[in-house]
């Protein structure tokens, strides 16, 4: 008799503990990804300054409007906008934000986008400018990027 109350209390106790819901895990993400994601993803961005080997090259980007859109937190599209015209490429990111590939390189890309589709490195994220430098170069090349 006692053995069947103890089975039944064993019963009872496994079929209440499996009739409670698991609370959903919800990913929350890292600290890099929210900010990446609420400051820079589908934001709008210019060229505010602009310097290769040394030379200033900001006026070849007046008129141009940036923008990274999302696949994940590391990839997505990217275009850049002027008086209607769109041209369309790719970005790509490491997991701690600190480089950046651009690739605008659509069949009749402006010549200008060589400069911007390369690897950079931020060197500044403090919006609501980004500073990039190239990716393993010391060369006398800047790339700031503002949010409009």
């Amino acid at each position: 008799m006692h053995q069947h109350k103890f089975l039944y209390a064993l019963a009872f106790i496994l079929l209440m503990g499996s009739s409670c819901k698991k609370p959903k895990e919800v990913y929350v993400g890292n600290v890099f990804e929210q900010y990446f994601e609420q400051n820079i993803l589908n934001s709008d961005f210019i060229v505010s300054y602009a310097k290769d080997n040394g030379v200033d090259i900001t006026a070849e980007y007046d008129g141009y409007v940036f923008r990274l859109l999302k696949n994940t937190y590391y990839d997505g599209p990217m275009k850049a906008t002027k008086n209607g015209v769109e041209y369309t490429g790719t970005w790509t990111s490491d997991a701690d934000y600190g480089k950046l590939i651009i690739a605008i390189t659509q069949p009749n890309t402006p010549s200008s986008f060589v400069f911007i589709n390369r690897s950079w490195r931020f060197t500044e994220k403090a919006l609501p400018t980004m500073k990039f430098a190239p990716w393993g170069s010391t060369a006398d090349t800047e790339l700031y990027m503002q949010r409009l």
